[in-house]
């Protein structure tokens, strides 16, 4: 039994002294290893090369979804701020709009309210397929809104009260095809030309400024406004220009062609005008009669 244990003690010791010079052996500084230190190394290489790979690719594949994640909302959150600011911008753009209307309107107040009161209004309505004839309007006979009044916009003449209820009203606008839709006109020039709009050529988009005497000149780009002679109307709305001029195929009378001041397919603001006739004084109405009664 000693002899076992001491052979066990002897073969322990060596393997210690053996195992220190390998450690002491492969710690130095060496050109080129051994061949068991390089398959070791080469073997460890290769599976830290096959299994980091994968794991590289779980890794990254797991990163990549996060991020396509937050990705994901924060490009939900910049569209819902882009759908903000369009619908923003167009508010804007409508208000802005709105405000240019109203002060033309009110610039336009201001220099003709001795011929007519006023009456500002919305428009509400508009039928799809009677576009260029009709609107609808948020004042009626309530806001002292009456049949045929002229109705405008801060460009221009657009049409006439059509009818009239307590609230709203009917507007005919001037592209109406309509035999009884006509307004006494006048083209200024240095010699103004009178007649009277009635029809809408549809294809060109002009106003039809008929009856208008075969001797008088009428210059393109002339300004057509109200002559005011229809009892109904104030002078000096504003209609269009003139564009071109033909004579009937009776070459009696000539027929301008009008170019609208108001665009009518865009009508949101409208000014409702009724004429303003002035009272006659105390005892000249009795003179004027009693003259006109000599006569």
């Amino acid at each position: 039994m000693p002899q076992f244990f001491n052979k066990r003690l002897i073969l322990l010791l060596v393997s210690i002294i053996v195992l220190v010079a390998l450690i002491g052996f492969s710690l130095r500084e060496r050109e080129e290893l051994s061949w068991p230190e390089q398959f070791l190394k080469d073997t460890a290489g290769w599976f830290q090369n096959a299994f980091h790979k994968p794991v590289s690719s779980v890794t990254g594949f797991f990163e990549n979804l996060n991020d396509l994640q937050h990705t994901y909302d924060e490009n939900k959150k910049l569209k819902s701020r882009l759908d903000e600011y369009v619908k923003l911008k167009t508010e804007v753009q409508d208000l802005k709009k709105e405000n240019d209307d109203l002060r033309n309107i009110l610039n336009k107040e201001k220099d003709d309210l001795s011929e007519a009161s006023r009456i500002q209004a919305t428009v509400i309505g508009r039928n799809p397929d009677r576009w260029n004839e009709m609107i609808t309007i948020n004042k009626g006979t309530l806001h002292g809104v009456e049949l045929d009044m002229a109705v405008e916009t801060s460009e221009g003449l657009i049409g006439k009260v059509k009818s009239s209820n307590k609230f709203t009203s009917s507007i005919q606008l001037l592209s109406s095809i309509d035999p009884k839709n006509r307004i006494s006109a006048v083209i200024q020039g240095n010699e103004d030309a009178y007649g009277v709009i009635e029809g809408y050529d549809e294809k060109r988009q002009l106003l039809l400024l008929k009856r208008i005497p075969f001797d008088k000149k009428v210059k393109k780009n002339s300004n057509v406004i109200t002559s005011g002679y229809g009892g109904v109307f104030p002078r000096r709305l504003v209609i269009g220009k003139v564009v071109d001029v033909k004579l009937d195929q009776y070459g009696l009378n000539q027929t301008a062609y009008v170019k609208p001041a108001t665009d009518f397919y865009d009508i949101s603001n409208v000014v409702i005008l009724k004429r303003d006739i002035p009272a006659p004084e105390e005892g000249k109405s009795g003179t004027g009669q009693e003259g006109d009664g000599g006569q």
